[in-house]
């Protein structure tokens, strides 16, 4: 058994190119100047666009009045101790969902982990990213509890909603259509476009939702 393993390992690798360190560095570059670019946009909207918006659903504008003015989101919002509390460990959703899922992401560019076969990296990184985001939004959902009324008035706020959005359907698109089909291109050398641009999508959109996160934070 041990034998056969150590050949489909062997043959894998036979299949996967070899990739210079020349080449993990610039496809890094490429990645960072992605991002960068991401980044810079964001922040354009942030200062471009105005930071606070009448809201376009009364319904919801009297529903997030009624969260905000709720004992458990004064208690949240005045306390010490319990605000930054579930705001660090909202944090730590976002590095470990995120983080985790970004490996994942860069195994679909075919960035990292090349010897690896792609359904191997899901299922090492897809449980704690699980985890990750199970309480990131957990976490999300209580500081938005505690800020609902003001979030509701936040350009930010709804820029970070429609991206979360958009991302929530890139990844149910590729599990649905393109995962479905790992077992065809598991080990292949150059993997779809459609999973390569999944992977793509997922970085830039969720690198856009932290910061629009953050500039949403400092807006308030």
């Amino acid at each position: 058994m041990s034998v056969e393993i150590a050949a489909t390992r062997a043959g894998v690798k036979e299949l996967l190119p070899a990739f210079s360190l020349k080449k993990r560095v610039v496809g890094l570059i490429a990645a960072g100047i992605i991002a960068l670019l991401v980044t810079g946009f964001v922040l354009v909207l942030a200062f471009v666009l105005p930071s606070k918006t009448a809201g376009p659903f009364t319904f919801l504008e009297n529903i997030c009045n009624w969260l905000y003015e709720t004992p458990v989101s004064v208690g949240i919002r005045e306390s010490a101790l319990v605000f930054p509390i579930i705001e660090g460990t909202h944090l730590l959703g976002i590095g470990l969902s995120v983080g985790m899922l970004c490996w994942f992401d860069l195994r679909l560019l075919g960035l990292v982990l090349k010897d690896e076969p792609v359904s191997k990296v899901w299922r090492r990184v897809m449980p704690a990213s699980i985890v990750g985001f199970v309480l990131m939004f957990i976490t999300g959902g209580l500081l938005f509890w505690a800020e609902s009324a003001t979030a509701y008035h936040s350009v930010h706020f709804w820029i970070k909603v429609g991206l979360m959005f958009v991302a929530a359907l890139n990844a149910g698109f590729f599990e649905l259509t393109t995962h479905k089909h790992i077992n065809e291109w598991d080990t292949a050398a150059v993997l779809p476009m459609r999973a390569r641009m999944a992977g793509l999508f997922s970085l830039i959109l969720w690198t856009a939702v932290i910061i629009t996160g953050r500039t949403m934070a400092y807006s308030f």
